[in-house]
């Protein structure tokens, strides 16, 4: 067995443990039926969920809005990450901000978004671009100082054009730390919406656990819960192999 399929049959194995666990308190009564209902309870409801489609709508109000967040914060961090790496000074003023930027309780803005873009979607989607953009930008940042200076000199030398060396040079250098950014930013734009959702939608999964929750509908709150932890965890190992392969790539090189 290789090393990458020991981590991963670890993992598995991890998962499976903390499931089980779960599984058998809540069957012997530890775990009470209004605290939390057994994971296979949560699945079986999640089944009967998605075969009555009952998911259809929330699951593409919540997913529309995830992906514009994480489209424009990845768009938009990029582009302000390269260019206060540019510009020293101004990345020393930015810095500490960014640093405490998540410290700041962004939904108190909820209402002033409201009053520039309308009782629609777009409050949350900027939450989420809120959320995600600073994630993107240090990550930028962390992936262009990684550079090595000399790569430079050598494009300059076989006089490269700008776009030939940032494909050619840059890029590749800053690959590890961008797919850093692009899981962090889908991370923090998850979160924004979903938690947005939560106390400011009146549609989508976030509401649909919030409703869920003050109805007392366990099965159906957890079976979302589920639901999202599903969506997360495999966009995030999608993007986690996609960057292995990658780097797998680059080592052959």
């Amino acid at each position: 067995m290789t090393r990458a399929g020991g981590i991963i049959w670890t993992r598995v194995a991890l998962i499976a443990g903390v499931v089980g666990l779960v599984e058998l308190l809540c069957r012997l009564g530890a775990i009470k039926p209004l605290t939390m209902i057994a994971p296979s309870q949560m699945a079986f409801a999640l089944a009967r969920m998605t075969a009555a489609g009952e998911l259809t709508a929330p699951a593409a109000y919540t997913f529309t809005e995830v992906g514009a967040a994480f489209a424009v914060s990845v768009v938009a961090g990029g582009a302000l990450g390269a260019l206060v790496h540019a510009q020293p000074r101004l990345r020393r003023a930015l810095e500490p901000l960014l640093a405490s930027w998540y410290a700041v309780p962004f939904f108190v803005f909820y209402p002033l978004l409201v009053a520039l873009f309308g009782l629609n979607a777009l409050p949350l989607i900027a939450i989420g671009v809120i959320f995600a953009t600073p994630a993107m930008m240090l990550s930028v940042l962390s992936g262009l100082d990684r550079v090595p200076r000399v790569m430079h000199k050598v494009a300059r030398v076989h006089r490269l054009s700008h776009l030939l060396e940032v494909r050619l040079i840059t890029l590749p250098s800053a690959a590890p730390h961008l797919f850093t950014g692009l899981k962090l930013a889908f991370a923090y734009s998850f979160i924004g919406i979903i938690a947005g959702e939560f106390i400011l939608s009146g549609g989508g999964l976030g509401y649909g656990i919030a409703y869920a929750y003050e109805s007392f509908e366990n099965r159906t709150m957890y079976a979302l819960v589920l639901f999202v932890l599903v969506i997360a965890t495999g966009v995030n190992g999608a993007l986690h192999m996609w960057d292995g392969r990658l780097a797998r790539r680059r080592g052959r090189i």
